[in-house]
């Protein structure tokens, strides 16, 4: 199963293996605050998608089909995190932005939602 949750938010054991899917650290948290376990940073989005979208929710449409793109060009890292889910059982996707619906997270876990019979929560 794939989680998602905030890196400001307190880490629980409900979590398993925590996965941070931004490409930049979050400002602010250690290493040692973030309770990750893996920073799978070439997985976010690349740099230019990332400034265009600008967590603007008019352009999240566009943005998660601009997103699955790139993300069909990274099929090794989502084969990872579908291994990981299949070896811990559950994997959350760990995010920095503000917005917790319109964020990368949220759109790679559709993504693997999409590619797995598994539910994403």
């Amino acid at each position: 199963m794939f989680k998602i949750k905030r890196v400001y938010t307190a880490a629980e054991p409900a979590d398993g293996y925590r996965v941070l899917v931004d490409r930049l650290w979050p400002r602010g948290v250690s290493k040692e605050k973030a309770h990750v376990d893996l920073w799978m940073k070439q997985i976010g989005p690349s740099d230019r998608l990332r400034k265009w979208f600008g967590h603007d929710p008019a352009r999240w449409s566009e943005f998660q089909k601009r997103y699955r793109a790139e993300l069909r060009e990274k099929s090794d890292l989502t084969k990872e995190l579908k291994r990981l889910e299949k070896q811990r059982r559950t994997v959350t996707l760990v995010y920095s932005a503000h917005d917790e619906l319109h964020n990368q997270a949220v759109a790679l876990s559709a993504f693997l939602q999409r590619r797995s019979p598994n539910k994403v929560r």
